[in-house]
């Protein structure tokens, strides 16, 4: 009896000690997986479409993409022209009612969704076609846009030598009114010329020698020009040599050498995913402003930098009486911001689900309005430099566009000592300036790309790879000798008034659609009770909702019918280089948006089956995935949205997935645990 009695306990005490050493293995494969899951949780968090490594990333990206090439001419320009000081008011309660809260909307709407600018809709599907919209205009300004790096990329290399190629009236491609060759002369006697008291001329017999009125000069068409300006016009565009857009001529294959390489340089920068442009901007994104400092510092020890400053400040308060002012300050704001293009909706898909979209929006649209302030007082201290020694108004000397950045700011360079080092610092900052504008621009269509077919995501350089090779062959005929009014023309109509119209569908979608009281709680949801570490969300939030509501969409709803009733065609402009189908091949351009916007509730209404009711009700409410892309942040949704489905996609939680992808660790080749034990530990 004894020994079968012992048989069963000794059997006993050996189950006992498997399970003991099941249980084991089983806590230290709840402690592998915690430590595995506190790994992940210091990388992506959405592993499908991945993360910005850090905030500071996605700050600078954002940065980046705002602050470009239209800070250093654009805003200026305007200033000047619209009243000097004066400006700022408009330009000031644009960027408050208007800029900024298009700018919180849209960062808010792509980090609650996860989802780039073609997918972000699905709280209304009727909307989808304005994501198609934001993809054209993203395309066809990336297209241009990166033409002007190019042409930095051409004086970049023209710089690294001894001499400035510009620098002088030279004879090669030189004209008789450039202003070595055709300057004032006081008193043309004293240098033994003759008075010519018809045209305002000094001549040695029939040659021209200089000018002694400027005024009579003008007027037969003998205008001083910059050696800069006819560089650029005669060597590098060719543009001298164009009639306009109906002739664009040869290709210059130095411009698409070097339109060539800003697309390589994008490909390389956007060729791994989000982390590896979010490296870039490190650079990209600050160096701009070492380099302003510096220049700004430098301008003031020119002579004459005051009168510059003096003609930027100083306020004309009459103009604001105009509408043209307040039309010019939002177009501004919209350009300035880059809001409604897609990418910033592009740029936050990437955050994380709970990082402070609201502080962002507050930092990169104050500092980069400042940077168009400060950088107007960096050109305008050389603008007054200029107008001293050619001995002309500030206003004559100062023009809009590639004249001011590629023309007047290069001559300015050459008066410089040791002008080869400040030029070649000056065309760096205005690559870096427009470099991380065209990462984001480029991101948004390989984004909407990826997130519209989701296999692409594994084969991200070559997605970047084919975009940008299309947008170069589209582009070639921006390196023609006419390219310069094709690049005109695509900046006048891609951007343009599909832009207002993008921001007011934005906001009609959101308000008068989808639900604003819902927006704000999906708001609240990612930020918090709090905004910016301490101040309350419940404060503020009646007042973005009063803009997007109220505000916004009727101040853009005046500009959009003012714009159309001031409205003048390029070739009423300037009928000499567009004749009347640039116009038209314009239109085309902004039709493309609008026809998207218009065409796909239209579209969607006749595919769809049932009646009209119904297919209204489908169109215009959430889908069933709409939200989050993750279950544990759509479970925070389902706390306010009844009957929210906070797993559509079937996922499972989250240490099964672990669980189905880690294979068993090889100390505990007999793994005995459920997927039930695990997920009360997550």
């Amino acid at each position: 009896m004894g020994e079968t009695n012992e048989a069963p306990i000794k059997l006993d005490e050996k189950l006992d000690n498997r399970l003991s050493t099941i249980e084991e293995q089983n806590k230290q494969i709840l402690i592998y997986l915690e430590k595995k899951n506190k790994k992940k949780s210091k990388g992506d968090e959405n592993e499908e479409r991945g993360n910005w490594s850090n905030p500071l990333d996605f700050l600078l990206s954002c940065l980046g993409y705002a602050v470009g090439l239209g800070n250093v001419w654009r805003f200026p320009y305007l200033c000047y022209r619209n009243g000097g000081g004066a400006f700022f008011i408009p330009y000031v309660i644009m960027l408050v009612f208007v800029g900024l809260p298009i700018f919180f909307l849209e960062l808010s709407l792509g980090q609650f969704s996860g989802s780039g600018p073609f997918t972000c809709w699905k709280y209304a599907p009727i909307f989808t076609g304005i994501g198609i919209g934001m993809f054209a205009v993203s395309a066809f300004v990336s297209i241009y846009y990166n033409m002007i790096i190019g042409w930095a990329f051409y004086y970049l290399f023209a710089s690294m030598r001894s001499e400035l190629p510009w620098d002088r009236c030279d004879p090669e491609w030189a004209s008789d009114n450039c202003i070595f060759n055709f300057p004032k002369i006081a008193n043309c006697t004293e240098k033994g010329y003759d008075f010519n008291m018809t045209d305002g001329t000094c001549r040695n017999d029939t040659t021209r020698m200089g000018f002694f009125n400027r005024t009579l000069a003008g007027e037969f068409g003998f205008k001083q020009t910059l050696p800069s300006e006819e560089y650029l016009e005669k060597v590098v565009l060719g543009s001298a040599y164009s009639d306009g857009i109906h002739d664009l001529g040869p290709l210059k294959w130095e411009l698409v050498l070097c339109y060539l390489l800003a697309f390589v340089f994008v490909t390389l920068s956007l060729s791994k995913s989000i982390k590896s442009s979010g490296k870039v901007v490190y650079f990209t994104a600050t160096f701009p402003y070492v380099v302003l400092i510096i220049l700004f510092v430098r301008g003031l020890l020119l002579d004459g930098y005051e009168k510059g400053i003096e003609f930027y400040i100083t306020p004309k308060l009459e103009t604001l009486k105009n509408a043209q002012v307040w039309k010019d300050a939002a177009v501004q704001i919209f350009f300035s911001l880059s809001a409604s293009w897609g990418g910033l909706i592009a740029l936050s898909s990437y955050n994380k689900f709970n990082n402070d979209c609201l502080r962002d929006s507050l930092i990169v649209a104050i500092a980069n309005c400042a940077t168009s302030v400060f950088a107007g007082f960096v050109i305008f201290s050389y603008l007054g430099y200029l107008s001293t020694i050619m001995d002309v108004p500030v206003e004559d000397v100062a023009k809009s566009g590639p004249t001011l950045v590629f023309a007047i700011y290069p001559f300015a360079v050459t008066q410089m000592p040791v002008a080869p080092l400040w030029s070649i610092i000056f065309f760096v900052m205005l690559i870096t300036l427009g470099v991380d504008s065209e990462f984001v621009l480029v991101e948004t269509v390989v984004t909407s790309l990826m997130d519209r077919f989701p296999k692409l995501r594994d084969y991200k350089l070559f997605t970047v790879m084919t975009v940008c090779s299309i947008f170069f062959l589209l582009g070639l005929s921006l390196t023609t000798q006419g390219g310069s009014y094709m690049l005109d023309m695509m900046d006048t109509y891609a951007g343009g008034w599909n832009i207002l119209f993008i921001s007011f569908c934005e906001c009609i979608s959101l308000c008068l659609v989808y639900g604003i009281g819902r927006f704000l709680m999906d708001i609240e949801t990612m930020l918090g009770k709090k905004i910016c570490g301490f101040f309350p969300y419940a404060i503020c939030k009646y007042w973005w909702a009063a803009c997007w509501c109220v505000f916004t969409p009727l101040l853009v709803l005046f500009i959009m019918g003012f714009s159309w009733y001031d409205y003048k065609g390029m070739h009423e402009n300037d009928p000499e280089h567009f004749p009347p189908w640039a116009d038209a091949l314009g239109w085309l351009m902004t039709l493309v948006v609008i026809v998207s916007i218009l065409g796909t509730p239209v579209y969607m209404l006749i595919v769809r089956s049932g009646p009209l009711g119904q297919r209204l009700r489908e169109i215009t409410s959430p889908t069933r995935d709409w939200g989050p892309q993750l279950v544990k942040h759509r479970m925070r949704v389902a706390e306010y949205v009844p009957n929210y489905d906070v797993d559509p996609w079937g996922k499972s939680d989250i240490a099964v997935k672990y669980m189905s992808k880690e294979p068993p660790l090889p100390e505990y080749p007999n793994l005995a645990f459920t997927s039930e034990s695990v997920s009360e530990k997550f």
